[in-house]
């Protein structure tokens, strides 16, 4: 780098929030990172259900109608229900954000195909982990598992502290 250059910037810090052990433990590291590469922070809740829209093939439009308004008062219900469990998931941490802007997003998606998503080259990816370990992560292919596999940035997995952890 020559005088006068300024250095690279370095990418946003990119957390998966669930409200779990794991994530809030994820979520307090990526703040503290965030802060020392003095750059911002992206909490991302993932939202993912499936469901039918009623409306079989003898339904009448006013019924199809009526069953898709309906579905999108819940949909809103189940977003805000989302975007109030992120902020309960920060507030628990709220003693350690000074000084750290926090952007808050809910997906709907897959959390391991959103959180993927979200993030570029230059990013870093914190996720928690549930902490199942040995051969049952093998046959349940974890969220942490797949973005470190298929996340275009350094991943990093955190695990949630137990009682006899040393701080």
């Amino acid at each position: 780098m020559t005088e006068g250059e300024k250095p690279p910037k370095g990418g946003t810090v990119v957390v998966g929030v669930d409200g779990s052990a794991g994530s809030n433990e994820a979520l307090r590291w990526a703040i503290a990172e965030a802060r020392l590469r003095k750059t911002a922070l992206q909490a991302v809740h993932a939202l993912k259900f499936d469901y039918v829209v009623g409306g079989a093939e003898g339904s009448s439009e006013a019924e199809r109608t009526a069953i898709g308004i309906e579905h999108a008062g819940h949909l809103r219900e189940i977003h805000q229900a989302a975007h109030a469990m992120l902020e309960r998931a920060i507030a628990e941490v709220a003693k350690d954000v000074d000084g750290v802007e926090i952007e808050r997003h809910v997906v709907e998606g897959g959390a391991s195909e959103v959180l993927v998503n979200a993030v570029g080259g230059d990013d870093l990816l914190v996720v928690g982990s549930r902490g199942h370990g040995g051969f049952t992560d093998l046959l349940l292919g974890s969220v942490s598992q797949q973005c470190a596999h298929h996340a275009p940035c350094p991943v990093v997995v955190v695990h949630a502290r137990t009682g006899n952890t040393a701080r």
